[in-house]
């Protein structure tokens, strides 16, 4: 009996790496997770992606009238955390389960330093996102172009969509602060977790 049970926890694959990479701008993270993906996948174990609005959910809301799309900083970090409960429920535990490495671009950290450059408190934002994992390591995309706004597709990323919801809704929006303020979170963030920073 002893014998079996040792062979079947043998049978059993490792659990896998979670890597998180945050970052404000989609296309610096897509680049540097994808590099970073190529990095990792020289070895032997299998390396996925686990990306932004899995779920659909801003794409459905970014299908609305304009007039009708209209969300406060809290209520976009609510629906992040719905979709990241999807990216966890179907993209990253099962993948983990099996052994193998999944990126998480973004993860948590663009999610806290949106929240918390829009007025939300660090305990509000800790209680929301208790339910996520810590990651096993964690990366800071490339930052390019610091001095400006997005000016990319609004469904490209968390926070080009999350700015232009907000610019629609606040007549006083100023895209470049946030981003800056998103920048400085993240880097003192990474200080603090000692997360590296991607070339």
């Amino acid at each position: 009996m002893k014998a079996e049970k040792g062979a079947a926890r043998r049978a059993e694959p490792p659990r896998g790496r979670l890597v998180a990479v945050d970052g404000t701008r989609a296309l610096d993270l897509r680049k540097s997770a994808s590099q970073l993906q190529t990095r990792l996948a020289s070895g032997k174990v299998p390396v996925g992606v686990s990306w932004w609005d899995a779920s659909g959910v801003f794409f459905e809301m970014g299908l609305g009238k304009r007039k009708h799309r209209t969300a406060s900083a809290r209520t976009l970090v609510l629906l992040y955390a719905s979709d990241l409960v999807f990216r966890l429920r179907w993209e990253i535990r099962p993948a983990l389960a099996a052994g193998q490495t999944v990126i998480a671009a973004p993860y948590l950290g663009a999610a806290f330093a949106f929240g918390r450059a829009n007025g939300l408190s660090r305990d509000w934002l800790t209680t929301l996102f208790r339910f996520a994992p810590t990651a096993d390591d964690s990366y800071l995309a490339r930052e390019r172009k610091k001095s400006e706004g997005w000016k990319g597709d609004r469904r490209e990323g968390f926070a080009e969509f999350s700015s232009a919801i907000l610019a629609d809704t606040e007549s006083s929006f100023d895209p470049v602060a946030l981003r800056r303020a998103m920048i400085a979170l993240l880097d003192a963030s990474g200080r603090r977790t000692r997360s590296r920073r991607l070339t």
